[in-house]
C-alpha cells in the first residue's frame, strides 16, 4: 500500500494484451500508447481507487493487481 493509504496498481506486462478495458474505466490512471503498450500515468488516489478496482476486476487477461 502506498503512503496515501491507497493500494498501488501492478501490471504483469507478460500477461497484458492491451485490450484497453482498464483505460476505458480509469483513463486518469491507465494509458495505451500508439504501440499499444500500457502505461501507468499515475497511481490511484482516493478519487480513482474505486474505478481502478473495477479495472483490475475487469481485465480479461488478469494482468492487473493491487498491492495493498
Amino acid at each position: 500500500m502506498s503512503a496515501r493509504g491507497v493500494p498501488e496498481v501492478v501490471v504483469d506486462y507478460d500477461m497484458c494484451e492491451a485490450n484497453g478495458v482498464c483505460e476505458a474505466i480509469a483513463p486518469e490512471v491507465f494509458e495505451l500508447d500508439d504501440d499499444e503498450q500500457l502505461h501507468i500515468k499515475a497511481q490511484p488516489d482516493s478519487d480513482t481507487e474505486q474505478r481502478v478496482r473495477q479495472a483490475v476486476a475487469s481485465c480479461p487477461k488478469v494482468a492487473l493487481s493491487l498491492r495493498e
